[in-house]
């Protein structure tokens, strides 16, 4: 492990502000729903939904009952909300199974009713429900592929919410006629709440054709059954009109502006000028990491656009694909690219992590880049540049003992980048 150095420690304390202020106990207490004539039942699903759960419950005065689901591990006990868990990023059998009693119990529900619902980021793989004809394995297989493709997020959900019996607005539409209250912890860039989950209680404007041109586009290999359902139009969601969403409310109550604008808050303290250089950067992981490092070497030689000190802040969702034998993690992927760009430029630091503390299938949130981590990694026999094209981001820093785990976050705003830039260039 690297030294513990002034610039790691505040990168550290960016990325926890960062996640702090995300949690569903800030976010929660102000955007509960008035209580109505008949009763309030409680779903939801996401790597946050557990802890949005207890935070309704310790904010909701009158009775409540209800199920969510959430990924192994990020479990809140609560007291009249069920909570159960299951896998995430490939569905299991837990996973579906808690879909279909999420679906059974807003069954049947009347106008005087609501239905509270609670999503995060990791909805679309815990809320796993597919349509008749495909199969739990054939889910698994999917969802496996379109992980390791390069497809975005946008892309991915699109095909999900297309082979899914409650994503796209379908769980939306089985709670008619009650209504539904939607609060988001936003994990995707741009905030579209369709692309939160897979959208289970909202409106898709997207079709069949859409999610086979992306099945297309990646040369995605789909069961039969699977394939039939999109080109016979069998799997088309529930569209923004539908009569049976109208009236509902959709509420974003987090999202990574806010936690980028927490860490900034940290840093300014700290003495450094911060600079978001946006909440929703998308594309590949190695390909934002070039270009984040010439733009820190532009601050660092030239100050411009800006002048050090300073820290470059940045979230959204990377992609990584797998072409290597490593473990993928957009997170740990981007930082060893931008390693490998900055060739042990002195004063440059950086920290980048997923804020749910899950870096792609690992339970590693991402890792920390110092001037010297090339340096140490040769010396330890390591080739940074074969680490890279090997996917094997979580290895190159595991090895140099500058992984940053956090465990279970209970919550999830998307992907936390810093390039803290400490001086300008000695001229």
């Amino acid at each position: 492990m690297s030294t513990p150095t002034p610039q790691r420690e505040l990168l550290q304390r960016m990325f926890q502000a960062a996640i702090e202020a995300a949690q569903p106990a800030h976010c929660i207490p102000a955007c509960l729903p008035r209580p109505p004539k008949g009763r309030l039942v409680v779903i939801g699903a996401g790597k946050a939904s557990a802890a949005m759960a207890k935070a309704v419950e310790d904010n909701w005065q009158g009775p409540l009952s209800g199920l969510v689901v959430t990924r192994y591990g990020y479990t809140v006990p609560c007291e009249r909300i069920e909570i159960v868990e299951a896998a995430h990023p490939v569905p299991d059998a837990a996973g579906l199974a808690a879909a279909r009693r999420i679906r059974d119990t807003v069954s049947g529900l009347s106008a005087d009713d609501t239905v509270l619902c609670l999503i995060s980021g990791g909805g679309s793989a815990l809320l796993a429900l597919p349509l008749d004809g495909i199969t739990l394995e054939d889910k698994q297989q999917i969802a496996r592929d379109l992980l390791k493709c390069g497809a975005t997020i946008g892309e991915i959900n699109c095909v999900r919410r297309h082979l899914s019996a409650v994503k796209g607005g379908r769980l939306g539409a089985a709670c008619h006629p009650a209504k539904v209250v939607t609060l988001l912890i936003s994990d995707v860039p741009g905030d579209h709440p369709g692309d939160i989950a897979s959208g289970p209680t909202v409106g898709d404007a997207t079709t069949c054709e859409d999610a086979l041109a992306i099945i297309r586009r990646y040369g995605i290999a789909l069961p039969p059954k699977a394939r039939a359902i999109l080109e016979h139009g069998i799997g088309e969601s529930v569209k923004p009109d539908d009569q049976r969403l109208q009236g509902n409310e959709t509420h974003i109550i987090a999202a990574p502006q806010l936690a980028l604008e927490a860490a900034a808050g940290v840093a300014r303290e700290a003495g450094y000028t911060p600079y978001i250089l946006g909440d929703s950067i998308e594309g590949e992981a190695r390909d934002v990491g070039k270009v984040m490092a010439a733009i820190a070497r532009q601050v660092q030689l030239r100050g411009q656009p800006f002048s050090a000190p300073c820290v470059l802040i940045s979230g959204g969702e990377t992609t990584v694909t797998v072409r290597g034998q490593g473990r993928g993690g957009r997170n740990v992927e981007f930082l060893l690219s931008l390693g490998v760009a900055l060739d042990g430029a002195a004063g440059i630091h950086a920290l980048a992590g997923d804020t749910d503390g899950v870096d792609g299938q690992e339970e590693v949130a991402g890792a920390y880049l110092a001037p010297d981590s090339l340096a140490r990694a040769w010396a330890l026999g390591m080739r940074p540049k074969d680490s890279l094209d090997d996917n094997d981001g979580h290895g190159f820093f595991g090895a140099l003992g500058d992984a940053v785990v956090t465990g279970p976050t209970l919550t999830n705003v998307n992907d936390f980048r810093a390039i803290l830039i400490a001086a300008p260039a000695p001229t």
